[in-house]
């Protein structure tokens, strides 16, 4: 965003959401009734599957559309691959695109293009967009104190990914995570809207914190979170423990700290996961107090990864970490 903060800024009344404020994407209004949301994202392989890493990347680019609280009908491939690799053959890229396609047929989003580049690494992702009334769209800013905060996933994506590059885990012991990182937030993103979410963003690489973070008005608000009531992938906690942390959790985690006040039985393997970064992560909501439990049974009922309200938003600057 700093960097944004250089370009000279182009004013449009028709841009609901642009670079002027953090956000999971863009949003321009077509009329008094409908607005499109746009969005783009992509990375490197994060699991040694072909097919896993192309639903992944798939669901974690519709992701955005969804916590705005929009529906995402078409998308574009975004493609670097090295085209010569004896190492990497074709059939390679046929499953990376073959698992997109399979997650974008499910959410009922059309592939309609794409373009591709030589690159010696490879990398994929989607540009997506969405249709969402202007007047209905969920930007990060709109929570309000004493609203409370509900989780959609658990955490602890990137402290397993990275466990696997480091060879401290087997692939056999990511499947909990791929099928998290591989479970749309449609259904979610749904049900927040039916609750009356006030603002919502999905987690993903500033972690936990970093998005929450944004969702405090340049931190004229603040927030407290309960420890042991965020939901952990199984594993994640111990290699926390045993300081296995992708170096962007670390970044995330330096980032924060000075609006974080910690509070006396909260480890450094509590912080990590927090601050961990995520990949297709789930939906962090800011709910009205009297619908939280609603929403989260309702979450429970579609089969959530997680639902769990895990602290509330408060009138007071900063993030408050409570074991």
């Amino acid at each position: 965003m700093q960097v944004l903060r250089r370009l000279k800024p182009f004013t449009d009344p028709d841009v609901l959401v642009g670079t002027s404020v953090p956000d999971d994407a863009g949003v321009y209004r077509l009329r008094d009734d409908l607005a499109v949301i746009m969005t783009v994202d992509f990375f490197t392989p994060i699991v040694d599957d072909p097919r896993s890493y192309g639903e992944i990347a798939a669901t974690n680019s519709l992701s955005d559309v969804y916590a705005m609280g929009g529906e995402p009908f078409a998308a574009m491939n975004i493609v670097a691959f090295p085209a010569k690799s004896e190492q990497l053959p074709l059939s390679v890229l046929g499953e990376i695109l073959e698992g997109a396609s399979a997650k974008t047929s499910e959410a009922g989003v059309a592939i309609i293009g794409g373009h591709t580049i030589d690159d010696a690494e490879p990398k994929f992702g989607l540009a997506v967009i969405g249709s969402i009334h202007p007047d209905a769209v969920l930007k990060k800013g709109g929570a309000e104190p004493g609203d409370r905060l509900v989780l959609t996933k658990p955490l602890g994506t990137g402290i397993l990914t990275t466990a696997l590059k480091q060879e401290r885990i087997a692939a056999d012991d990511l499947a909990e995570a791929i099928a998290v990182m591989t479970t749309l937030n449609r259904d979610a993103s749904r049900i927040a809207v039916e609750f009356g979410a006030r603002s919502m963003t999905d987690v993903t690489g500033f972690g936990l914190l970093g998005h929450l973070s944004e969702m405090l008005r340049d931190h004229s608000l603040g927030a407290q979170l309960t420890v042991s009531d965020v939901p952990v992938l199984g594993g994640a906690r111990e290699l926390a423990e045993e300081d296995v942390a992708p170096g962007g959790t670390r970044k995330n985690l330096a980032g924060v700290a000075g609006i974080l006040t910690v509070a006396s039985g909260v480890s450094e393997a509590d912080r990590l996961i927090l601050a961990d970064a995520q990949t297709s992560g789930g939906l962090l909501v800011a709910i009205p107090p009297e619908r939280a439990d609603g929403i989260v049974a309702r979450l429970r009922e579609a089969g959530s990864p997680a639902a769990a309200v895990i602290g509330g938003i408060t009138d007071s600057p900063g993030i408050r970490i409570e074991p």
